[in-house]
């Protein structure tokens, strides 16, 4: 038996892959502690794990950051992104580094799993020394030496001239994230560390193990990935209880159904849900519509007859009766919709949804709308599109099978105990 102790930002598209991992770990004898926000308890709990919860880092909540970070109001696209990685990432990562020495006072463990937003974790093991492992929850990004970097939304160039420009957006890199450097320097100095030079990607990520949600169709098939990242699809558990259905449930039977979600950030309806509804409201699929917030089970305006609303329905229902996914872009649940052969059309906004929308859109699986707010009119081509052309279930179907190869939570599991 060896003790783990696994980390997650405590946000849900973070948390449950890496629950995932956990159940396998604890179901192969071995001792497993998760430190993350505190209202994830019951989750962890009932794989068999404890929690070690956030106490003196800030116990945020996902669906209000703005509430603890208020540097948030206001900001879109690169500018949420780099403030939310300076206040919300870097941040508090002095202040788990505190959580974590606590608990490593109380009781030492052999091995740190760490996902790639978890800052103070990475730098306490700087601090403390241990068998580290990161556990990407996000697309993919490490640096590498082809292609744009990842993040931007940007397809690898295939040509000479585009190929010229992912070189130079790789050279702007340290200009790129300079807003990091002054955050992430101050945090180094708090918990007793000597500040790097290396830009966060290149601290964040283990050099020895990256064990990857995802797979090569879904990262461009890059050919400069390191040689200790391990692709394993998609981690998730199977809930053994019985999953609570809507009153509504029996009206998908025979029919076409549309899955419209925004995850569980960033859920203004006003920005997807609405003009999805709008757009669909005289065809023929019934659409699905989830706010991303369990127990709100209504919108804020009058929804057209042929759709049906929920705050949260299990996937594990509800994808099989799903012939097409209009998201936002989170990775989680475009990894489940893939994994059941579902094609998508992704409006990427902010954070790293552009990012999920191009890699869905390379891969033919899925249209980018190339923007987080778009009209109706354009998803409802979308839509159409998709639904007309047989390419896009194809697509959905071989990066389906990829990501059903690659062994899931119970490879994970395997690949941390090789750590060891």
């Amino acid at each position: 038996m060896a003790r783990f102790l696994l980390t997650s930002m405590p946000f849900t598209g973070h948390v449950v892959p890496m629950t995932a991992v956990a159940a396998q770990l604890v179901a192969r004898g071995h001792d497993v502690r998760f430190y993350t926000g505190s209202r994830f308890r019951a989750r962890v709990e009932a794989v068999g794990a404890r929690l070690v919860p956030w106490r003196q880092a800030p116990d945020f909540d996902e669906n209000d950051l703005a509430a603890t970070f208020p540097r948030l109001i206001g900001k879109k696209g690169l500018r949420q992104l780099l403030t939310n990685m300076a206040d919300c990432f870097i941040g508090t990562a002095p202040a788990q580094v505190a959580d974590l020495a606590a608990e490593w006072e109380r009781q030492p463990w052999d091995a740190l799993a760490a996902d790639e937003t978890s800052v103070g974790a990475v730098l306490f093991r700087q601090r403390q020394g241990m068998p580290w492992a990161t556990v990407a929850m996000l697309p993919l990004n490490l640096a590498g030496t082809q292609g744009p970097p990842s993040g931007l939304g940007i397809v690898p160039g295939t040509n000479p001239l585009t190929r010229t420009r992912d070189a130079a957006l790789r050279a702007l890199v340290p200009v790129i994230s300079a807003p990091l450097r002054r955050p992430l320097a101050q945090a180094q100095r708090a918990v007793g560390l000597a500040p790097s030079s290396l830009t966060l990607e290149k601290v964040v990520f283990s050099p020895t193990l990256v064990v990857a949600s995802g797979s090569t169709l879904l990262d461009y098939g890059r050919p400069d990935r390191p040689r200790h990242l391990r692709f394993v699809g998609e981690l998730r558990r199977d809930s053994a209880a019985p999953a609570r259905l809507p009153t509504w449930w029996p009206d998908l039977d025979g029919r076409t159904v549309v899955l419209v979600t925004q995850g569980t950030q960033n859920i203004d309806p006003e920005d997807l849900i609405r003009p999805a509804l709008t757009a669909l409201a005289e065809r023929e699929p019934l659409v699905v519509a989830t706010t991303g917030v369990p127990g709100r089970d209504e919108l804020p305006f009058a929804v057209p007859s042929n759709a049906r609303v929920a705050g949260f329905i299990p996937y594990a229902e509800l994808l099989p009766r799903v012939d097409l996914v209009v998201t936002n872009g989170g990775w989680g649940g475009t990894l489940a919709a893939l994994s059941h052969g579902i094609p998508l059309v992704v409006a990427g906004g902010d954070l790293d949804k552009p990012e999920v929308a191009a890699r869905v859109g390379w891969s033919g699986a899925g249209i980018d709308l190339r923007t987080g707010t778009p009209t109706p009119a354009a998803v409802g081509a979308a839509v159409d599109r998709v639904l007309g052309t047989a390419s896009f279930r194809e697509a959905a179907t071989r990066v389906g099978e990829q990501l059903r190869s690659l062994g899931g939570a119970p490879r994970a599991a395997e690949l941390l105990e090789r750590m060891l």
